[in-house]
């Protein structure tokens, strides 16, 4: 199952008529920032990324960031009216969590390093990792990442399966400046239950 996001779109001006049309797009991207104070963990590669925190005691916080390519795949005289994330869950822990999708504010990177599991694997050039954007050398203003401050939508999930993050006006907006500024497109954040131990859910990438 690939990551997929969703969305409605209306269609007119030099048509004869308006018709909707459901538009499916892949991810472009998708990684796992690994909490580490040195950046030197990341997971750009991996067949699964995590969100939450994992049982380990410290550097245990895992989010997750993915872009889909939005302008490349729709007209020009698409108007956006509705936005859907749907995300496949792997079997991991499922005790019901809430998850949040927030627009982010620079770009990253989706390099080569590759882990399985939660604990990530050595940075290597171009990972974005919890300090970098770029390792080694580009940096996020805040380590974590850096995104806007406001949730753009949160679902509660549970245990493995498909989880949609239904339409909101937020989803919404972030989809129609996509559409008209590939320069500001850097997709979500997506972060988990970092207060307890053992929060962290897996999807498929």
């Amino acid at each position: 199952m690939r990551t997929a996001i969703i969305f409605m779109i209306m269609l007119s001006g030099a048509l004869p008529a308006a018709f909707a049309e459901t538009v499916t797009i892949e991810a472009s991207r998708d990684v796992t920032m690994i909490e580490h104070p040195d950046g030197a963990l990341a997971n750009g590669a991996g067949p699964v990324w995590f969100v939450g925190r994992t049982a380990q005691p410290v550097n245990g916080v895992r989010r997750a960031l993915v872009t889909f390519d939005v302008a490349g795949a729709l007209p020009d005289q698409a108007i956006i009216e509705s936005v859907s994330l749907t995300l496949f869950m792997t079997p991991s822990n499922a005790n019901p969590s809430l998850i949040r999708l927030y627009r982010v504010l620079a770009d990253w990177g989706e390099g080569p390093s590759s882990s399985s599991g939660g604990g990530g694997a050595p940075s290597r050039p171009g990972d974005v990792t919890w300090i970098h954007t770029f390792w080694d050398t580009d940096f996020w203003v805040h380590n974590g990442g850096q995104f806007l401050g406001r949730a753009s939508a949160e679902l509660e999930v549970g245990g493995s399966g498909l989880y949609t993050w239904k339409n909101t006006i937020h989803l919404v907006q972030d989809v129609r400046l996509w559409s008209v500024s590939r320069e500001l497109n850097f997709g979500w954040i997506l972060i988990g239950d970092e207060t307890a131990p053992q929060t962290a859910k897996s999807f498929a990438s």
